[in-house]
């Protein structure tokens, strides 16, 4: 069988990849290891996450919040089977529109797992052996958890976020390792259902990745409903004794600590999973880091094999899979696509939700830039005090002398959609005071990045 493209990989870059790729015209096969498309993103990740953070706030609403609002009655119960089968069952349906989108666009679907032959060649190893040729591939392999060597996960006790996602129980004590954004995700719905959570980061703040400012206004937030944290503070042994597990280290003052839990997620990132596609049959290499090398146009050694998403280097994020999938699509075709990776926001999925995109304080002191702060507390908002959503912040970092925009970081609910607007005022240039002279509806949450923007102006901030 003879293509155009190839695709390997079915998550958000792959499909999304073999969407465009086919939308030009060009003859197109996506190879998929599992049953099901859609990659960890659709099946493991952000879809089954987000299903079991918005169940998880709703019973923590009905527990904690209702009686504010003057709605009262019987406390509800969490039914966890019940529970778990809504996220499979979203998960269900989303899985089958890809599969929709596939036939829609005239996309071969093969399943099995791939290796590479040579640089045009591939074999797949399914229900039956195939070897298939491509002008073009596309590797869209993703990303796996990475595993501690003192805390092999056992799948039950000691487990991933992929396990997280299918308790069939309400752990009565949870430790997590890892206070980046699948652990503060995963803790969060397991602390809303009634979970002791315990977050060990071996960073100073929570989400390290992102400002400063942000991991601690997440962290004064969680502490509300109950989440305990050590930060600064390194496990060094994980064991478990049947339905225990004890997790023991330090911190960085050399303290020692021991926490007892009945179930361990290890949450410290992701690495990227290349196992049996045989890249040196291509001739391509990978970096220190496992992760498959390429220029700026996604290519890697050789020319007509390229590399997307989670595999190369940059945010694991499935947002900028999609984009760098979109772009090799249009770059085979000979189409000039471009991405800017400094506008690609970042997003945590806890409640309050937390937003970036561009540069970070720290970032802009190692630039060396010279740059002014503005921001405005949620709390002054009227929308907020309205839906009773005060904790957070809106933060604007903006250039001295011109007025850009550089960065923004946006604690606050509903922080994943504020973002946008953000997004799109960086990427057209537009200066604080711009988003200041933009009429925002009232009472909505965007008020509170026209009043960053105002106090980073001028310090005029009307409402604060």
């Amino acid at each position: 069988m003879q293509y155009d493209v190839v695709v390997i990989g079915s998550g958000p870059g792959g499909y999304v990849s073999a969407i465009r790729c086919a939308q030009l015209g060009l003859k197109t096969a996506i190879v998929e290891k599992y049953n099901t498309l859609g990659g960890t993103c659709l099946n493991v990740g952000c879809i089954p996450s987000k299903s079991l953070l918005d169940s998880s706030e709703h019973f923590h609403n009905a527990i904690h919040n209702f009686e504010n609002h003057g709605i009262e009655g019987p406390a509800p119960k969490v039914n966890m089977p019940k529970l778990i089968s809504r996220k499979d069952s979203v998960v269900d349906i989303t899985c089958q529109g890809i599969d929709f989108l596939m036939k829609k666009n005239k996309i071969e679907v093969i399943h099995g797992l791939a290796s590479l032959i040579d640089d045009t060649s591939i074999e797949v190893n399914g229900s039956k052996k195939v070897k298939i040729n491509a002008k073009n591939i596309i590797l869209a392999t993703g990303s796996k958890p990475i595993e501690l060597p003192f805390a092999k996960f056992d799948k039950e006790r000691i487990i991933s976020s992929t396990e997280a996602l299918n308790l069939q129980e309400i752990p009565k004590r949870l430790v997590v390792i890892g206070g980046g954004v699948i652990g503060l995700e995963m803790g969060s719905v397991y602390k809303r259902l009634g979970s002791e959570v315990t977050v060990v980061e071996y960073g100073k703040s929570l989400i390290p990745n992102m400002d400063d400012s942000c991991g601690k206004e997440l962290q004064r937030s969680l502490r509300k409903i109950g989440m305990k944290f050590h930060l600064s503070t390194k496990v060094d042994k994980v064991i478990r004794k049947g339905k225990i597990v004890n997790v023991s280290g330090f911190d960085s003052k050399g303290n020692s600590f021991n926490l007892e839990a009945d179930y361990c997620l290890v949450a410290v990132g992701r690495k990227a999973y290349t196992k049996g596609l045989n890249l040196d049959k291509a001739g391509l290499e990978l970096d220190d880091q496992g992760r498959i090398k390429v220029d700026h146009n996604l290519q890697t050694s050789k020319p007509n094999i390229f590399a997307i998403g989670d595999v190369v280097r940059g945010a694991m994020l499935a947002h900028k899979a999609e984009d760098e999938g979109v772009s090799v699509a249009e770059f085979i075709v000979g189409q000039k696509p471009h991405i800017d990776y400094n506008l690609i926001p970042n997003i945590v999925y806890t409640w309050p939700e937390v937003a970036s995109v561009g540069k970070t304080e720290n970032e802009l002191k190692e630039m060396g830039k010279d740059y002014k702060v503005g921001s405005f507390p949620m709390r002054a908002l009227g929308r907020s005090r309205a839906s009773g959503d005060i904790d957070g912040v809106v933060k604007i970092l903006a250039d001295s002398h011109s007025d850009e925009v550089l960065g923004v970081h946006i604690v606050a609910a509903r922080a994943a959609d504020l973002i946008m607007e953000a997004v799109v005022a960086m990427e057209f240039r537009a200066s604080a005071e711009d988003i200041a002279r933009i009429c925002h509806g009232h009472p909505t949450y965007t008020e509170a990045i026209k009043e960053a923007a105002l106090d980073a102006t001028a310090k005029r901030a009307i409402h604060s």
